[in-house]
This record gives structure tokens, sequence and C-alpha cells, in this order.
């Protein structure tokens, strides 16, 4: 377990059926985190479809790029830095319209793994 990480240290890992890349910063099966924290890297052209958290809120900060979100009962609106984003758990949402490539924090309360 590490108390102080570098994101330069860490290593990218393809997600197992997304078209993005994760670097973990936080999890409970590395850290005994009670939270998940990821940097999430979606290139240009690429979009993450329709899908749902049932147990987990994800919370969302871009930090570069540019792409529109869909979140369900609030519609579509624009990604771009600085923006802030809170998902309720088992609410539909997505990404697309990928502009620019995103880079994503995002946290998943309670912890994904």
């Amino acid at each position: 377990m590490k108390y102080v990480k570098r994101e330069k240290e860490l290593q990218w890992s393809a997600h197992p059926f997304l078209p993005i890349q994760i670097k973990n910063l936080l999890t409970r099966k590395d850290d005994q985190g009670d939270i998940t924290i990821f940097l999430v890297s979606l290139p240009a052209g690429k979009e993450i479809p329709e899908h749902v958290h049932e147990t987990q809120e994800d919370i969302i900060f871009t930090m570069a790029g540019k792409a529109k979100m869909w979140i369900d009962g609030m519609g579509d609106f624009a990604l771009e830095k600085g923006t802030f984003i809170r998902v309720p758990k088992n609410t539909k949402h997505r990404i697309y319209d990928v502009a620019e490539d995103l880079l994503n924090y995002d946290v998943f309360t309670p912890p994904l793994f």
C-alpha cells in the first residue's frame, strides 16, 4: 500500500471493454481505500456508450479535452477543462462526440474494486 503516488510513475492500462485507458490512483484492492479514483483517458473520435453504475456514484472532473456527455434526466452538455459532474448511482449516462482527447479525474463511491 502506497500513501504517496506520482502520476508520472503510474502505468496506463486498458479497460476490459471500453476504449479508455486508466491509471489507478486509489483502489480498495491495492490501497484499502473506501473509494476508487482513476485518471481516465478517452481519445478523440471514441465514445463511452450508455451505461449505469448500479451501486456507485460516479464523480468526474474534466482536466483536459472536449466532448459531450448525456445524463438521464438532465440531458446533454459540453465537457471541457474544469467541468465537474456527479452521476448518481443507477443513472444512465454516456460520453460521446469527443473532439479533443479527454482526460478525467474519476471517483467512484463506494469503491469499484
